[in-house]
């Protein structure tokens, strides 16, 4: 009997990963990684068996019970078991659902943080996602059920600084839902797509023009940050700019 180990691969490139997740990766004998995981990822187990279990929004999937019943076959043949995970695996991860499978089948484990979108977000923009006096919470929803279907509540926000995964394709949708639990026409929202690759996209918005990132980020894992985290700080020479509603995304600098 082997034993499996969730590793966080982070949000983007490869380089984004853990010291101790490279460390662990570059043991394994099997490696069940997502979609959105850097291919350059398999330099570090290139001996490994790789196998393809990712997910993707609106597209063709993997089944959770399938990804369960690989993890449970393939620790009872494996010595370690890699469960590569984009981003952190505690976050919108399935995570639960894989760690409840290994206890049914008695199988031992452990999780690698990694870095989350929302941080490779904010370190995109150069806007952090707490402020001192005016950014003191931060939630982190996915704006998405399971079937596809926005999921925001309209009784308030909940905290200085809210973040959303899985929004790009509602995003107008996202904007009317938070007007009515009380954020203002004009508060500050950043948009980040691939966050954390070479070829992330940032624009900076109001609620009121949200609705115009659409285009821009259409078909790219996009990350929304509304509040006091999406407000800009003051400029720097290093500060790399976002691109402002209705400016073209030539204008943007990659991370």
């Amino acid at each position: 009997m082997g034993r499996v180990v969730f590793i966080g691969a982070g949000p983007g490139a490869a380089d984004l990963i853990t010291l101790r997740g490279a460390r662990v990766l570059a043991q394994a004998e099997v490696v069940l990684f997502d979609a959105l995981t850097d291919p350059a990822l398999r330099a570090f187990a290139p001996d490994a068996n790789w196998v393809h279990v990712g997910k993707r929004g609106f597209a063709d999937s993997t089944g959770q019970a399938t990804i369960n019943a690989l993890l449970v076959r393939h620790a009872r043949e494996a010595g370690l078991v890699v469960r590569l995970k984009g981003g952190d695996p505690s976050v919108f991860g399935r995570l639960e659902e894989e760690l409840e499978a290994l206890a049914a089948a008695g199988i031992d484990c452990e999780v690698v943080p990694g870095v989350t979108a929302a941080l490779a977000a904010a370190a995109e923009t150069r806007r952090p996602l707490t402020r001192r006096g005016t950014g003191r919470s931060v939630t982190l929803s996915t704006a998405m059920t399971r079937e596809g279907a926005l999921q925001v509540g309209t009784k308030g926000h909940h905290a200085d600084t809210e973040v959303f995964y899985m929004a790009g394709r509602q995003l107008a949708a996202l904007a009317r839902r938070l007007r009515k639990a009380g954020w203002a026409a004009d508060t500050p929202v950043s948009v980040v797509s691939r966050a954390g690759w070479p070829d992330a996209l940032a624009s900076a918005h109001s609620l009121a023009t949200l609705g115009q990132a659409t285009v821009l980020h259409s078909g790219r894992p996009t990350v929304v940050t509304v509040g006091a985290g999406a407000a800009a700080v003051s400029r720097t020479r290093s500060e790399s700019p976002l691109l402002e509603a209705g400016q073209e995304p030539e204008e943007t600098l990659s991370a």
